[in-house]
């Protein structure tokens, strides 16, 4: 019997994240998830008369082609995303692998040619495009989050249907905030940062191209990034595992990375010249989210925190750089997790994860 929050998750993506409107074509990307929820989406798509078109991944198919990537072969499966990627109004895609580490064992060479291949794919995707993107709850995500696979099932759906429009005061006063800012100052164990954010504008996200959601983010002037930064939550990328990294910058540029594998970080960071050099900052807001669990769309959401990320910048809020990377690294702020506090223009703007001004204190956990 199918679950009834299916049906409600798709409405959501659907009607609210990405406002479907009759006639548009609707790219649904699936990786290892029900099909069940694929059907959902469909029918719910067909119900707003508009065009569904679907891809079906698997993680280990995935890992195999990985394994035997050419560049011939990828230029070619990234021409034929693009085509159809330039036909699409909207985009929804769940993913749901149950072994986050399943490309482990992809060489980083490879790694590293498939995403500067897909990367314009990606681009396209993010920039010109209605977009959604969010995971599918398994076992593996629930060990990770230290719950039972049913706890983690109901914690799910209660943070993916969270109703973001009473978020959305909150949001437009911190996304204007920062649209106004010039100098940001944040600090904390093991961090001391300073960075420009002028004439960069502040993005509200409130459920419309992550789920779940809630943050604001812009992106530090390119060379203005001066200091150090520890973060404290866990992270994977590239299916490689990272504890305690920690970046120091020089004229915007990290000159000194190191973390429990610093080879692979530092591999990750020679990239291309873009990856040293951060294309987002962006803090966090969901009253619901509270931990990491080593799942980027979950703890770059997670209440009390920051993320500041090496890479890409989108064009939204652009920094000017680019990069094939583009890895969103998280710091907790709450007072269980050290405290630090944000300071923009010289003003204390949140203290140990919670905002000071009246007109933020909404977004409070």
């Amino acid at each position: 019997m199918k679950d009834p929050r299916y049906d409600d998750l798709a409405r959501q993506l659907v009607r609210y994240s990405t406002e479907t409107k009759p006639g548009e074509n609707v790219l649904i990307e699936l990786f290892d998830v029900p099909e069940e929820m694929g059907i959902a989406l469909i029918r719910e798509v067909r119900s707003v008369k508009a065009t569904p078109f679907i891809n079906i991944h698997n993680a280990r198919i995935t890992r195999e082609m990985g394994h035997g990537a050419t560049e011939e072969q990828y230029s070619a499966i990234a021409k034929h995303a693009m085509h159809q990627m330039k036909n699409m109004d909207c985009y929804i895609a769940i993913r749901g692998s149950y072994n986050v580490n399943e490309l482990s064992d992809v060489p980083s060479a490879k790694i590293q040619m498939l995403s500067s291949k897909m990367r314009p794919v990606l681009n396209e995707r993010v920039n010109k495009t209605r977009w959604c993107v969010l995971r599918w709850p398994h076992a593996s995500m629930a060990q990770s989050a230290g719950m039972s696979t049913e706890a983690f099932e109901d914690f799910y759906f209660k943070v993916c249907l969270l109703d973001y429009g009473k978020l959305k005061r909150g949001m437009s006063a911190l996304a204007k905030l920062m649209t106004e800012t010039d100098d940001v100052h944040i600090m904390g164990p093991g961090t001391d940062l300073r960075f420009s954010i002028k004439g960069l504008p502040g993005i509200a996200c409130g459920g419309t191209h992550n789920i779940p959601d809630g943050e604001c983010f812009t992106a530090p002037v390119k060379h203005s990034v001066e200091g150090v930064i520890s973060y404290n939550a866990p992270s994977i990328y590239q299916g490689i595992a990272f504890d305690n990294v920690k970046l120091e910058f020089d004229e915007g540029k990290i000159v000194k990375a190191t973390a429990n594998n610093t080879k692979a970080l530092n591999k990750i960071f020679d990239t291309d010249p873009g990856s040293r050099y951060i294309g987002e900052f962006a803090i966090g807001f969901n009253p619901e989210i509270k931990e990491p669990m080593r799942d980027i769309l979950f703890d770059e959401k997670i209440a009390g925190s920051f993320h500041f990320t090496p890479g890409q910048a989108y064009e939204v809020a652009d920094n000017s750089n680019r990069s094939s990377v583009h890895w969103d690294l998280v710091n907790i702020q709450r007072p269980d997790y050290g405290g630090g506090e944000i300071y923009f223009d010289g003003k204390l703007i949140r203290k140990n994860g919670q905002f000071l001004p009246k007109a933020l204190q909404v977004l409070n956990y």
